[in-house]
């Protein structure tokens, strides 16, 4: 019990909450602790999962004048103590832990308001997402060279938000542990078998089972190769947002639409022999590193965009995969038009791994001439076939 005695009146304030503040702050807080990081579920044993109330309420200025956090603006009236305002529902660990702070330097008021805003925030924000937003979260990783794909659940479910929401508790993994180095034919042949199997079970199989159209959110990090294989997998048909890995933020938000970019298509000056389509938008594909190769009996087709914008971190808005997909759709059209439906088009790509899915989902099965995809191998110094897709073979 705390003593009011401004104006000379001595006033005793209580730690009753109103029935109706109480309600109002488990409503607010979805009966989650609002410590940050903590997010404990507080109507339910974590151990035992019986339903029972684990919950406190915490003060954000302290109850007694003397605590860790003292009175602060509620000097001249602590009766408000008991607001919302100045109220978090925390779990005992976490109440315990903010009163131990004895100074209020490390769990300051400010720093709790903070906390508060941002949970409260955020549950306003997930619960406003209207029912016909979840997806699918798929994740698709495969060995770079020496690196493991590594997807984090939490960095993709925080890029989702707030268009979309998790349709399920844990995502769709389509990744495969391949033994095969990717220098290796093995590799390629394996790897594509087991997409196709898994993406068979586990995607095709929510399609027919959802009463309404089913939405997939795509997070990958696999060889370009097996990224439009896995564009060609999902089509145009099937409702995907794709994401992109940005480095500068990390994260896998998207972010401002990068000024003045734009996709180039560059022609070869005559079109007698077979097509290649070098595709140069992470790194600049010299032509010579393709005649190494095949020769120079070729026609090179090029992809590419101004030299500014040629890298690793330059695909930052989803409207540039959209711009993707129109440029490949009309360049399909173009290189058959040149070289006819039944010739294969090889393709030599470096871009990135968002652009490379979208690219396979441009792909009109009926309307497009074979591919026939390189991947570069930095242990050979070299390109290697990689996957034929539309040849007849895998």
């Amino acid at each position: 019990m705390a003593k009011n005695e401004a104006k000379g009146q001595t006033q005793e304030v209580t730690r009753y909450i109103k029935r109706e503040v109480e309600r109002e702050l488990w409503a607010r807080a979805a009966g989650r602790c609002e410590f940050q990081g903590c997010n404990t579920l507080l109507y339910r044993s974590p151990v035992t999962q019986e339903r029972v109330n684990i919950s406190e309420k915490a003060h954000i200025y302290s109850f007694s004048e003397t605590g860790p956090r003292g009175w602060g603006p509620f000097k001249k009236n602590p009766e408000d103590l008991n607001n919302i305002d100045n109220l978090m529902l925390m779990c005992n660990g976490c109440h315990t832990t903010i009163d131990q702070d004895k100074t209020g330097s490390k769990y300051s008021a400010n720093l709790l308001q903070q906390w508060k805003q941002s949970h409260e925030g955020r549950v306003v924000t997930v619960t406003g997402i209207t029912s016909n937003r979840k997806s699918h979260v798929v994740f698709y990783g495969s060995n770079i060279g020496e690196q493991k794909s590594i997807i984090q659940k939490s960095e993709a479910i925080d890029a989702m938000f707030p268009e979309r929401y998790p349709a399920e508790e844990r995502p769709i993994v389509l990744s495969m542990i391949c033994s095969h180095r990717d220098n290796s034919p093995e590799f390629w042949v394996t790897e594509s078998k087991h997409l196709e199997s898994k993406f068979l079970s586990e995607i095709n199989r929510r399609i027919e089972d959802e009463t309404t159209l089913a939405h997939f959110s795509v997070f990958a990090l696999a060889p370009i190769p097996l990224l439009i294989k896995l564009g060609t997998l999902f089509t145009d048909k099937i409702d995907v947002d794709v994401y992109q890995p940005i480095r500068e933020p990390k994260t896998w938000k998207w972010q401002e639409f990068p000024e003045g970019f734009e996709f180039i298509v560059k022609e070869p000056t005559s079109f007698n022999n077979p097509p290649v389509l070098v595709i140069s938008l992470t790194d600049k594909i010299s032509h010579d590193r393709i005649y190494n190769v095949l020769g120079k009996e070729i026609c090179i087709w090029e992809l590419t965009v101004m030299d500014e914008y040629i890298g690793n971190d330059t695909i930052r808005e989803k409207a540039q995969l959209s711009l993707m997909r129109t440029v490949i759709r009309k360049l399909m059209v173009q290189i058959k038009e040149k070289h006819g439906f039944e010739t294969p088009l090889r393709i030599f790509p470096a871009m990135a791994v968002s652009l490379s899915i979208e690219m396979g989902r441009a792909r009109m099965p009926k309307a497009d001439m074979p591919w026939i995809i390189y991947d570069q191998n930095n242990d050979l110094g070299s390109f290697l076939e990689a996957l034929n897709i539309g040849g007849g073979k895998s």
